[in-house]
């Protein structure tokens, strides 16, 4: 396996180079180069989120993170995840079909729900078993508020810490608002008295989650991702 070179992204993904580009940057600073990984999306669709498909924010976040799936995956197919009350649809993105589609998924995809993280969550883990992959997986998991049940999240979460899954919580929306409490208290969840390797970091992208320098969302997309492995690989999660 090697990631996908910048020929073939100008040739099949033009539009992408530049964010291919600067993701090599942030990959190689946090020495990620030569790292596989599977990558996957995870979008939340609950209400308040509708601003947010409607502008190109979704869009964009997608393009970004198949910029980084183009580096860690050999054929750079980010699975997008849609929840709200349930899992509302899986769906995919490539570098040959990516424009408009999260846009056009989403508005296939009918009633906007509340905010299940568990479900987003399952449906990962079923994909990632049913895929065969050998690869760790990097986990992009977006949302604009904490879940409808605290509890069922962080149970989730501390049974997945055993499996070759990193979860990256973004959150979209005001950083100091109440909601995110609980994605801070989750990303520091104790280790090893909750689960056996701290599996999830968490930033918030801001109001305006667009707005961001594409270096900087990329950053601290990866920040944390290194240390995972090396921590998971000390518990044998991964080889």
């Amino acid at each position: 396996m090697s990631p996908l070179s910048l020929e073939k992204v100008e040739q099949t993904a033009p539009p992408l180079v530049n964010l291919y580009k600067q993701a090599g940057v942030s990959l190689r600073k946090h020495g990620l180069q030569g790292q596989r990984a599977a990558v996957y999306l995870v979008l939340d669709r609950s209400g308040s989120m509708r601003p947010y498909y409607k502008d190109g924010t979704m869009q964009h976040l997608a393009e970004q993170v198949l910029a980084v799936s183009a580096h860690l995956d050999d054929d750079a197919v980010v699975p997008l995840v849609f929840f709200s009350t349930d899992v509302d649809g899986v769906h995919e993105i490539s570098l040959d079909a990516y424009q408009g589609r999260v846009a056009a998924y989403h508005e296939q995809l009918g009633h906007m729900g509340r905010t299940h993280y568990e479900a987003g969550m399952d449906a990962v883990l079923d994909h990632y078993l049913a895929s065969g992959a050998q690869a760790p997986a990097l986990v992009v998991f977006q949302t604009d508020g904490g879940p409808t049940s605290r509890t069922a999240a962080e149970k989730w979460l501390c049974k997945a810490a055993r499996l070759p899954l990193f979860w990256q919580f973004i959150g979209f929306g005001d950083p100091e608002h109440r909601e995110f409490d609980f994605l801070r208290r989750l990303d520091e969840l104790p280790v090893p008295g909750r689960r056996i390797v701290d599996n999830a970091g968490f930033f918030p992208a801001g109001t305006t989650p667009s707005a961001l320098p594409d270096a900087d969302l990329f950053d601290r997309l990866l920040g944390e991702f290194p240390t995972w492995l090396a921590a998971a690989r000390a518990q044998e999660i991964l080889p």
